[in-house]
């Protein structure tokens, strides 16, 4: 089984993930921690990739592709993959569905987890305070919301024609939004 989880930054998406690999022998795929431990390694990509996260922006699709079909193509990972926050555009939900299309893979259950603007700058300073993460300011978390916003919808529209679309509520506690998004897996 794969599954792709997707909300903005701050709406706990590594947070279910860690929980949907528990219960379910899966392998979490976070586009963001791949794209900062390049950057903890001060790569030349991982420099690249400093620079447009402290700006609020994304990474490319190339970029991001090429990192996810490490993944994919890897035998031990075959339909067992958890896309932590992958894809966050129409290009790369199409390219994601041809890589998993090129290892005779497929997506079971798509989650997105909604959650207000307000809900996210209150996590992500509660985050910064943890863990001292160096992208959780409040005004990158905005630019990052409002960017996620602006592109994020026809990945639902994608998403949806293929009735692989479930939106969790993900203003409730850490637990509620665990039980309902088990309930949809264990639907599928």
């Amino acid at each position: 089984m794969n599954l792709v989880i997707f909300g903005p930054p701050g709406a706990g998406k590594g947070t279910q993930s860690k929980f949907i690999v528990e219960k379910f022998n899966l392998f979490q795929l976070s586009s963001g921690e791949i794209l900062r431990k390049e950057i903890i390694n001060k790569t030349v990509l991982g420099l690249e990739i400093s620079s447009l996260m402290n700006a609020g922006q994304l990474v490319s699709d190339q970029i991001a592709s090429n990192l996810i079909e490490k993944f994919i193509s890897n035998k031990e990972y075959k339909n067992r993959l958890i896309f932590d926050g992958y894809p966050r555009n129409l290009t790369q939900a199409k390219t994601l569905n041809e890589l998993l299309n090129k290892y005779g893979q497929k997506i079971n259950l798509v989650l997105k987890l909604s959650v207000s603007l307000e809900t996210v700058k209150k996590r992500i300073s509660e985050r910064r305070a943890l863990e001292k993460r160096e992208d959780d300011s409040e005004e990158i978390a905005i630019k990052r919301y409002n960017t996620y916003e602006k592109n994020i919808e026809p990945v639902t529209n994608f998403y949806e024609k293929t009735n692989l679309l479930k939106v969790v509520n993900g203003e409730g506690s850490i637990n509620e939004i665990n039980n309902e998004i088990r309930g949809l897996i264990d639907g599928i």
